[in-house]
């Protein structure tokens, strides 16, 4: 796989390996209770909640690429722009310009 030059040439590449609705699903999951956990962290000022919250973003997403998508996931190769990609997407998610 060759490297990105920007983060919009890795979007379109990202939103491929995200092809299949379940697996998107798992991820806007996640990615829902890593907010509720951060929102948790910061009331309760517990750090413990920012290990679930990596649990949850990552189980999540891992568990929809592996089971769901048949792949690996982006965050291996590109963990910057992979992360960067989830947050996209959800939001592309909530908005509708991706099928939910």
């Amino acid at each position: 796989m060759s490297q990105f030059a920007s983060f919009r040439e890795f979007y379109p590449y990202y939103l491929s390996e995200h092809a299949n609705q379940t697996c998107r699903r798992l991820h806007f999951v996640g990615t829902s209770l890593v907010i509720g956990c951060l929102v948790m962290g910061i009331r309760s000022m517990n750090p413990v909640w920012i290990l679930y919250a990596l649990l949850c973003g990552y189980g999540f997403a891992w568990i929809g690429h592996f089971f769901f998508e048949k792949n690996k996931p982006a965050t291996f190769k590109y963990p910057f722009y992979s992360l960067a990609g989830d947050w996209v997407m959800y939001k592309d998610m909530l908005v509708g310009k991706i099928r939910f």
